[in-house]
């Protein structure tokens, strides 16, 4: 399901949201992880050096971390993530266009949804595993509380307003698998 995207969600109950601008802020952006004893990252692409800082962090440190790409919107991009061999692909919303191209990427996948609508898409699609996004805007633990009853065997993964104060309440949460942030790197 999804390309196995629950063994990543399983294994990295926390996964730090980083925007990498340039060379420097690979090391720096290791060296956080490193002393916090975390393996995942999920780097976005809302930077020029985006593509360039996946690869260089990828080819540094991929076989310590399990390297994400964050803002999947487009079908170039989910092909430039399969080129890179990323460890998993995560896009803001669940897309009709992108849905068939992520299924098919090989690559572990989880699709961003906020409504009971966009669940239940992602349900027929036969996906079980969702972002949560943006947490903070679209009711957080109340929402996530009441999604657990109505679609019981989905998980999420909340990102948006998850901080440092308030990750283990959603951590609690036997429907949230883990979750994304970016209080992770200063």
């Amino acid at each position: 399901m999804q390309n196995n995207i629950q063994q990543i969600l399983e294994r990295n109950p926390i996964i730090p949201v980083v925007t990498i601008q340039n060379e420097k802020d690979i090391e720096r952006v290791h060296q956080q992880l490193s002393v916090r004893s975390i393996r995942c990252i999920e780097i976005t692409l809302r930077t020029d050096y985006a593509f360039e800082a996946i690869s260089e962090f990828k080819k540094r440190f991929g076989d310590q971390y399990d390297v994400g790409v964050g803002t999947i919107v487009n079908l170039d991009q989910i092909r430039k993530c399969v080129d890179l061999k990323v460890d998993f692909m995560v896009s803001p919303a669940l897309s009709p266009t992108l849905a068939q191209h992520l299924e098919h990427s090989g690559t572990p996948f989880i699709p961003g949804v906020a409504t009971p609508g966009e669940i239940l898409k992602g349900m027929e699609l036969g996906w079980r595993y969702f972002k949560f996004f943006p947490a903070n805007l679209f009711g957080g633990l109340d929402a996530l509380n009441a999604y657990r009853s109505v679609f019981s065997e989905v998980k999420f993964c909340p990102t948006g307003g998850i901080n440092e104060s308030n990750f283990s309440e959603y951590l609690a949460l036997d429907n949230v698998v883990s979750v994304g942030g970016t209080w992770l790197i200063q």
